[in-house]
């Protein structure tokens, strides 16, 4: 059964996701404020961070930047597109 949230990225309500999509509290915090559709957004924006920077998910210090990236996009300022980034043509 999928729950409705407020989503705190899109502003309004959503469904929400079926369970926590990330590991303790920053898992928790999404479950409970963030939609399936803002989830998917930020898979996006990961797999370009991470094709971007050319990080390496099982690397520690990668994971860490990438956790850090997350609080901000949902919870904080936001985060930011690298400066070379050119987005793929349609």
């Amino acid at each position: 059964m999928s729950t409705t949230v407020h989503c705190i990225k899109l502003g309004r309500e959503a469904p929400g996701l079926a369970r926590a999509p990330y590991p303790g509290e920053l898992g928790q915090r999404i479950l409970a404020s963030v939609s399936a559709e803002a989830w998917q957004g930020w898979l996006q924006h990961q797999t370009m961070l991470i094709n971007e920077y050319r990080l390496t998910p099982i690397d520690p210090k990668s994971r860490e930047f990438l956790e850090q990236e997350m609080d901000k996009y949902f919870f904080g300022e936001g985060s930011d597109i690298p400066d070379a980034f050119v987005p793929p043509e349609a």
